[in-house]
């Protein structure tokens, strides 16, 4: 009897709650108001270090290499090199030491990702974001990375969605990395972009979050959840994902109210995704879901997991125009901007299994 009075008065709590109406733990969305470090000249430090997977030491070798020639001295964090449990690059808290031993050091002046894979969820309430705002410098890396990506936004600073040292170790010389350096050294690019048949023509401004989709959305209602913020563009990307599952986790992100608080989307590439139904493509899923918002769609913007990894500046208030004969990135920060077509940079020929090896997404 005392078990069914229980039940009763607990069925009776949640029947009052749905009566009140809104949701029991509304989003207010926050402001996001990102510091740009500031841009690298020769001679500044440059850290190696590994927040996710084990990254083989000849690859971090091979890149600091590669950072001199760039007049850059690299720098190799204390725990890089470590292995445990066959994948983890170090223990949560080596690899958190390793971020604050690089944030720490005045004479660093940027910190480069060896490689994704997984772990950095881990790192999320271990870092604070009073410690990453407190020593802005730029951060780069992908994939896994979007978790600091997430983090550093909320903590009002900008980073860099780029490419990292297992792939610069391939010598550097193709695009996704000279732009990257470029980048850092602060010419900003203005991105043109074909016209895509699944585009959704518009203009807008926002600040740019996001990154890989099943990377950023397990972290919503963290301190690394950048979507909480309001006037969103919102950079979306996948690899070796079904439909399906890309589907639920732009559900996941509608649900939540992150897809509302967009004023624009960009759709990165979608590499090596499931073609389980009708859709010609993945594209063609997600546009068909987001023509309810009435807000621009870039699609098809070269950046993720495949043959072009251009880097995109996260925190920065961003505009995109998508006409019926293209589209426009505009990253509205001081540098030295210049244009840059998409479609007329060559993209280096690269296995799918290496490319996912390199990243973290396979060993």
């Amino acid at each position: 009897m005392m078990a069914a009075i229980l039940m009763c008065g607990l069925f009776q709590i949640s029947c009052s709650e749905e009566d009140e109406g809104g949701d029991v733990n509304p989003v207010v969305p926050i402001d996001l108001n990102c510091k740009k470090p500031d841009y690298l000249k020769e001679g500044d430090k440059v850290a190696l270090i590994s927040p996710s997977y084990y990254t083989p030491m000849e690859n971090v070798e091979k890149t600091a290499d590669l950072l001199r020639t760039w007049g850059l001295e690299p720098v190799i964090g204390p725990n890089v090199g470590k292995k445990i449990d066959g994948q983890y690059a170090g223990t949560v808290a080596q690899r958190v030491n390793d971020i604050r031993w690089a944030l720490g050091d005045p004479n660093i002046k940027a910190i480069i990702c060896n490689r994704g894979g997984y772990g950095t969820i881990q790192l999320i309430d271990e870092l604070t974001l009073s410690e990453l705002k407190a020593s802005p410098k730029w951060l780069v890396g992908f994939s896994d990375i979007s978790t600091l990506h997430g983090l550093l936004t909320c903590a009002g600073v900008m980073s860099i969605h780029g490419t990292m040292s297992s792939f610069l170790a391939r010598g550097g010389a193709d695009a996704s990395s000279t732009m990257m350096r470029d980048l850092l050294l602060g010419k900003v690019p203005c991105y043109e972009v074909p016209a895509h048949k699944q585009n959704i023509e518009g203009k807008a401004s926002g600040v740019l979050v996001g990154g890989n989709l099943c990377t950023f959305v397990p972290n919503l209602g963290s301190q690394a959840d950048a979507t909480q913020g309001k006037d969103l563009i919102l950079f979306v990307e996948e690899v070796e994902e079904s439909m399906h599952n890309i589907d639920r986790q732009m559900r996941i992100l509608q649900m939540n109210g992150v897809l509302d608080r967009c004023k624009g989307i960009i759709l990165g590439e979608f590499t090596d995704c499931g073609t389980e139904f009708s859709y010609d493509s993945v594209e063609a899923m997600l546009s068909t879901m987001l023509k309810a918002y009435n807000i621009p769609v870039l699609c098809g913007f070269p950046s993720g997991h495949g043959n072009l990894n251009l880097p995109l500046v996260m925190g920065a208030r961003v505009t995109i125009d998508v006409r019926s004969d293209g589209a426009t990135l505009v990253f509205n920060i001081d540098g030295d901007q210049r244009q840059v077509n998409t479609e007329d940079i060559a993209a280096p020929t690269t296995s799918v299994a290496s490319r996912m090896r390199l990243a973290g997404k396979r060993e």
